[in-house]
């Protein structure tokens, strides 16, 4: 196929980014590796695994689809203006939709990083490098083709599992694989992960925490894949436990403890991130974290450019913040009259004046000490997996199919998240109130998509439920009543979803390519 072509020439050799401090995302230049030469060493590896964490191959897959497909296409959020997300509001995708096409190329753009990745460390490396040392490099980059293939597998289910690009010039045609493969293939790279990282390594590096964490969510998905009846695999609900609460109970980890200051650029790779993109400033467009241009205002972003549309929540999403859930709504949405002394700090900090997406709105090159940041390269490290995640994720391996829990443990760590937020504990835990809690914690991350494919695998009349039942427009808020006023007028009309909603189409350029992939999907193992 074309677009794996492209990735398999661009590929060959590890990817870089700009180094915004000493560290390992200090990468050396493309110039630098060569096939002779650049495995010599332990840290000839690190610096080429370095690669894996960030910049272009990223790009496509985080600025091009993970938002919009996670809190637009779950109505958590709306963009105006823009044709292809409109199309993901409303469910009136067509296989030409740009975000479809740059998250299904960009996941393969990572793949096919790590996979070069992989195979060159198992061929090239000195045989005077430790195996330790070996699958240490190894895991990083299984670890991070595990978490890009659950995204492929949870938003168009049957997908061509790819190890070895370079096979792809002899044979460019490739058939997609049945979705319970890929989704072996994602734990089998996962376990090799947790069996293989260290249990703690410089900041930003993924650890076998990081690995079992997200084996763990993956197994909590793949509990109802299959499943009917509102039940799920209790064999693979006990797996998500386990790896959950080893690592709630043994990692060591706490979550940070301020959720207002959890996403700004100081407190980037903190003590709950188990798995964040590590931007850079002024790496230019398409190499950076470009999320700034989100922005409600120019006025808060660097060199006071950018900020050309908006991210709405929508008043469905808002819905979910009680009165008492102010912290997580000040770090999550802007509301008129809101004011946030550390955006544009310089200038007397910023007041809203609309309604709009504030987390990920972390301010202006001089608020985050990056003189080289613009709106094509935030410096904000922003999470893919973080400890709140897990903890909930337990939560829920707990429940399991029961109706009802008042397990210690499930509660415990259910009730951190919300004391965090400086919420009331919850005295008992029920599916809804888990899902609910997950909306509002993790909202603007790009996760509530993958909530509702979880559900739809085991209770698809209760996701087609949740999805046909959103109240999917804007709102708007007068600070002087203090009174937020859903506005029916703005958003349009939503077709309505059934099971069919939560599979993605494959983007027409792929289909066009390799006409192999309108296949049935055929297994791999």
């Amino acid at each position: 196929m074309k677009s794996y072509n492209k990735i398999l020439i661009t590929l060959l050799v590890a990817a870089t980014m700009t180094a915004c401090k000493k560290s390992f995302l200090e990468r050396p230049s493309t110039s630098q590796i060569s096939a002779t030469s650049y495995y010599n060493t332990t840290s000839d590896l690190r610096l080429v695994t370095a690669s894996l964490y960030g910049g272009s191959p990223w790009w496509a897959w985080h600025n091009g689809a993970l938002l919009q497909l996670g809190d637009v296409l779950s109505g958590n959020a709306y963009y105006a203006y823009n044709g292809d997300l409109v199309q993901l509001f409303t469910r009136t995708i067509t296989a030409q939709n740009g975000v479809i096409s740059s998250g299904w190329s960009g996941l393969y753009n990572v793949i096919a990083q790590c996979n070069t990745t992989i195979n060159a460390i198992q061929q090239l490396a000195s045989p005077t490098i430790s195996a330790t040392d070996k699958n240490a490099a190894i895991a990083e980059a299984r670890f991070i083709r595990g978490v890009a293939y659950y995204q492929l597998a949870v938003y168009w289910g049957a997908v061509p599992i790819i190890e070895d690009n370079t096979k792809l010039i002899a044979n460019p045609l490739l058939n997609r694989n049945i979705v319970s493969d890929v989704y072996k293939f994602v734990i089998n790279d996962l376990t090799f992960a947790t069996k293989n990282l260290p249990a703690a390594d410089e900041t930003g590096r993924v650890t076998t925490w990081s690995a079992q964490g997200m084996l763990a969510k993956v197994y909590l998905t793949v509990a109802g894949l299959g499943q009917s009846g509102g039940t799920r695999d209790q064999a693979l609900l006990d797996s998500a436990q386990k790896y959950a609460g080893n690592v709630c109970k043994n990692s060591g980890l706490t979550l940070f403890p301020s959720y207002y200051n959890l996403f700004r650029a100081q407190n980037n790779d903190n003590s709950e991130s188990l798995f964040a993109l590590q931007w850079a400033a002024g790496v230019g467009y398409g190499n950076g974290n470009d999320w700034l241009t989100f922005s409600p205002s120019s006025s808060i972003n660097p060199q006071n450019t950018g900020a050309w549309t908006a991210l709405k929540p929508t008043w469905d999403f808002y819905q979910n913040y009680t009165w008492k859930d102010t912290v997580r709504r000040l770090a999550t949405v802007f509301r008129n009259g809101d004011y946030y002394p550390e955006l544009n700090a310089a200038g007397g900090g910023f007041t809203a004046s609309g309604v709009s997406m504030k987390k990920h709105i972390i301010g202006n090159e001089k608020d985050n000490n990056a003189p080289t940041m613009d709106i094509w390269s935030s410096v904000e490290h922003n999470p893919i997996l973080r400890l709140a995640d897990v903890y909930l994720v337990y939560a829920e391996a707990i429940l399991g199919n029961n109706a009802s829990t008042t397990d210690a443990d499930a509660l415990l760590y259910f009730n951190k998240v919300r004391a965090r937020a400086g919420v009331d504990p919850a005295p008992m835990l029920d599916a809804d109130t888990i899902m609910r809690e997950r909306r509002i914690e993790l909202g603007f991350e790009g996760q509530y998509w993958l909530d509702l494919v979880r559900l739809s695998y085991y209770n698809p009349d209760k996701a087609v439920g949740i999805i046909n039942n959103q109240k999917r427009m804007t709102f708007s808020y007068d600070p002087t009543k203090q009174l937020a006023t859903p506005d029916t007028t703005t958003a349009p009309a939503v077709v309505p979803a059934t099971i069919s909603a939560f599979t993605m189409q494959i983007p027409a350029s792929e289909l066009t390519a390799d006409p192999k992939l309108v296949q049935p999907p055929v297994p791999y193992y």
